[in-house]
């Protein structure tokens, strides 16, 4: 897109309505506030969901098979970013993207509020995997093109979007699980898909008077050649995936588990290969060379610390539900209401830790140390929770323990998750800054890939040597991390 193209779309945007910011900033905020409360009310129930018996309303899956393929779901829906970035770029521009990811995520969680079927629920996982793909990396695409590139708002008016993120994440999980407590699953997955639907009509009633032209662009479209080429690739593609699984499945060849493990493959598999081609690109200078470098270690202690993170939705869940003291001080909690801990805790030190990097200036740790720290945070955040079934055994704990380990591994996210986008956008080579944003994302797809296998391991029986190894490993690479530090900065050649 031309220097024209952006200031004609910034000049379209009313640029003041909304605290101080564009119009649309309103129309954006509420849609992610609505898709997220969607999304992340959806995965508060969803693992009690799978493995909860038929007569409770589930679909009677086994523990560790509920728990992988809650893993996979993550690991396809940070994918899918990919290819619904491209699709933005290429085909129908970000503004429709955001709308066709929206009708998709609400029909996903059509199907799953369809009570007790197994086939829906593998019908809404398609839809929201490539809904969320979509939506979620296009609709933070729009927030920027509303901006000059010298307007000083702009990270304020980023903050004022993830607000909106984390405050739709800290709300359905308590309404989702309270709903799902007392009604059943399908009336919590219904209130997700009305969550969306609501999300989709201040998107559609409010876009053209708030947003202008910004979201309306194809950035780089196809060509006519391109098209006939891709419309071929992609139906050879259907056709012959299609043949495969006609085949497979039948026979007994292409399995849950076999799914799963090909996930697994993928989540390694695609962020390497990027790595190589960035590398190896006649596009990348030698500086850009070193920073590639640079930035490797700093994506697998990423994968390393999202493995830890993104547990809490799927073993914490499982431990919330069968290891905790559910009634206490007077109150019967609901599981599913832990998932609002970690939004809930964002809201409240995303501001601290903003205020405390202001302060510290130019003495503040560098990346890598950052990342080590916060790796640090992630291990000790399954230390704790290791140590209520150490001392009481087979009893029920206090919840105070989960609300630690959620409080711990946020100061570890808060270390690696805007400052790992920060370092993203500077380590990237200039030909490829779009795409290692994708890789960034990636290495939370492929932590979940990681957790799909890793989750088979744990049983309540054995839960100490799963926390203990997990964190013990999370805890021996930070260390690790934190000596080489020095090398990593020199590799980075000037990126503080």
């Amino acid at each position: 897109m031309s220097k024209l193209d952006k200031q004609r779309i910034v000049e379209s945007v009313p640029q003041k309505g909304f605290f101080g910011h564009p119009k649309g900033l309103f129309t954006l905020f509420f849609t992610e506030f609505w898709e997220r409360f969607s999304y992340y009310g959806m995965r508060a129930i969803l693992v009690f969901y799978m493995y909860y018996e038929v007569s409770k309303g589930g679909l009677g899956l086994d523990d560790n098979l509920a728990l992988s393929i809650m893993s996979i779901y993550g690991a396809l829906v940070y994918m899918s970013g990919v290819i619904g970035g491209w699709l933005a770029d290429r085909v129908f521009g970000t503004s429709k993207a955001i709308f066709y990811g929206g009708i998709l995520i609400m029909f996903g969680h059509i199907a799953l509020s369809i009570p007790g079927s197994l086939s829906m629920f593998f019908v809404s996982m398609v839809f929201i995997v490539l809904g969320t793909g979509l939506l979620k990396p296009n609709v933070s695409s729009v927030v920027g093109e509303m901006y000059a590139e010298n307007d000083s708002r702009r990270d304020a008016g980023f903050s004022i979007f993830y607000m909106g993120i984390n405050l739709g994440a800290f709300i359905s999980p308590l309404l989702t699980s309270s709903v799902s407590d007392a009604y059943g699953f399908h009336w919590g997955f219904a209130i997700a898909a009305v969550g969306m639907f609501v999300g989709l009509i201040v998107f559609m009633a409010t876009k053209k008077k708030n947003l202008g032209l910004a979201g309306t662009y194809v950035g780089n479209p196809l060509t006519a050649s391109e098209k006939k080429k891709y419309s071929i690739i992609f139906g050879a593609a259907i056709v012959i995936i299609g043949g495969l699984l006609a085949v497979l499945i039948p026979n007994g060849l292409f399995t849950v588990d076999t799914f799963i493990n090909l996930i697994g493959i993928l989540g390694i598999l695609i962020p390497t290969i990027y790595f190589l081609v960035m590398y190896f690109s006649p596009k990348t200078n030698e500086v850009e060379r070193s920073r590639v470098v640079a930035y490797i270690p700093l994506f697998i202690a990423a994968v390393m610390f999202w493995a830890i993170q993104e547990q809490g939705s799927t073993i914490l869940a499982n431990y919330a539900d069968k290891r905790t003291d559910l009634d206490f001080a007077g109150i019967s909690i609901s599981p599913g209401w832990f998932q609002s801990l970690n939004p809930l805790f964002i809201i409240m030190l995303a501001p601290v830790f903003a205020s405390m990097w202001v302060k510290l200036g130019d003495r503040q740790p560098s990346i890598p140390k950052k990342f080590s720290l916060g790796l640090l945070f992630a291990g000790i955040s399954f230390l704790v929770i290791l140590i209520p079934g150490y001392i009481s055994g087979d009893s029920l704990v206090s919840p105070l323990w989960l609300v630690l380990s959620y409080f711990i591994v946020v100061l570890g996210e808060l270390l690696i998750s805007p400052v790992g986008l920060s370092a993203t956008t500077k380590l990237a080579p200039v030909a490829f800054s779009a795409q290692t944003m994708s890789v960034w994302f990636l290495a939370s797809a492929a932590a979940q890939a990681l957790n799909a296998q890793l989750v088979k391991f744990y049983t309540p029986a054995n839960e100490t040597m799963y926390f203990g190894s997990i964190g013990g490993a999370a805890i021996l690479l930070s260390i690790i991390l934190f000596v080489i530090s020095p090398i990593i900065q020199k590799f980075m050649r000037g990126i503080n």
